[in-house]
């Protein structure tokens, strides 16, 4: 996932269509980089109110799919977008719309009241803005009366079949539950709580900074307990001295001593805790290993775009200053009114409009 830039959101916008795929990578990236989740939302209106009508509908998709999926990461945007929609709903019902699209619009604030998404009144609020009225619509299937059921879909396809009920129980919690819309007259399985971002999403930059110095005060960077166990009598810390031990009687002495058991149990105590946190460190740095591959990678992907980007601006330059060329070569090439010799009286004078359309009869 590329880096955060509004340019780069309003092209991303510009971008989107309706698939469920497009609809789906776009939210990521947005969860993804929710820390601007206020100016993402102000930008997501400012274009949905640009966007032609066929759009609209698409637009309040990702925002329902945004909503929705972020609600797992925090509720930055579900408060966002809650000021928002208003002015997004009143928008599109002045805009004249399709039924067609009122409709899907409907389905989606029926969606929003049936999981609790917004509290009734909010609903209502968004529904006065849509459709004039309070009343909270039901979602129904499109082309016939019965209620659509929102079920888990099958794990080899994103098709849902309506009359088959899927207990919650017995599906993994990794699948991703749908609803059905209608997109462009087509009835399709839209993904609304995909399970999370996808392995390599890379990190932003102060993550990666928190990780790394958190790793300055690791365990293998820590040498006052690997002095301490370095300090430990030879009894304590090496099986070997056990070998030295001549009879019975001096091995029952040795265990009866409270000293010498006091520096056991503190060594074992403290290795015990140090190689927790070796352990630890281990994760740590094999996280910070993938971070690092996955920040690398995105910076060589931003790196080729912007090389893409200057040599696409270099040759535009070109062809700038080419017409420069030719223009200045023009301009070089037309006669000097100053030059010109001076006629004999002066020039006579131009004629006048009158003169020019005037007919005179003799």
């Amino acid at each position: 996932m590329s880096s955060f830039t509004e340019t780069g959101l309003v092209k991303k916008l510009l971008d989107l269509n309706s698939s469920q795929q497009s609809i789906q990578t776009l939210s990521l990236w947005l969860i993804h980089h929710r820390k601007h989740h206020s100016i993402i939302v102000k930008t997501w209106l400012k274009e949905l109110q640009r966007a032609p009508s066929a759009k609209k509908l698409t637009f309040m998709y990702l925002a329902n799919d945004v909503i929705q999926n972020s609600k797992k990461k925090g509720p930055e945007y579900g408060r966002e977008f809650e000021h928002y929609l208003p002015k997004a709903f009143k928008y599109i019902a002045q805009s004249s719309p399709e039924p067609k699209t009122i409709n899907n619009l409907n389905r989606i604030l029926g969606i929003w009241g049936e999981r609790g998404v917004y509290e009734e009144v909010k609903i209502k609020e968004y529904s006065l803005a849509l459709n004039g009225t309070e009343a909270i619509p039901k979602v129904e299937a499109n082309g016939n009366d019965k209620k659509r059921k929102v079920s888990e879909p099958p794990a080899s396809t994103n098709e849902t079949e309506p009359s088959k009920k899927v207990s919650p129980s017995v599906v993994p919690e990794k699948k991703a539950k749908s609803e059905v819309v209608e997109v462009n007259g087509k009835v399709e399985t839209h993904i609304t709580l995909s399970p999370h971002q996808p392995d390599g999403d890379p990190p932003e930059p102060e993550e990666l900074i928190k990780v790394i110095m958190e790793l300055e005060n690791s365990a293998s960077s820590d040498g006052d307990v690997r002095a301490k166990i370095a300090k430990y009598d030879e009894a304590v810390m090496k099986l070997a001295a056990l070998d030295r031990m001549e009879d019975k009687q001096t091995a029952i002495q040795l265990a009866a001593d409270v000293s010498f058991l006091t520096k056991v149990n503190n060594a074992i105590k403290m290795i015990n805790d140090y190689n927790s946190r070796l352990a630890t460190e281990m994760d740590d740095r094999k996280k910070l290993t993938t971070m690092l591959r996955d920040f690398h990678r995105e910076q060589q992907e931003l790196l080729l775009q912007a090389e893409n980007r200057l040599e696409e601006y270099q040759n535009k330059l070109a062809k700038i200053k080419e017409v420069q060329k030719e223009v200045r070569n023009h301009l070089n090439k037309l006669p000097d009114l100053t030059s010109l010799p001076d006629a004999p009286g002066g020039l006579a004078p131009l004629p006048s409009a009158g003169d020019l359309f005037n007919v005179h009869h003799h």
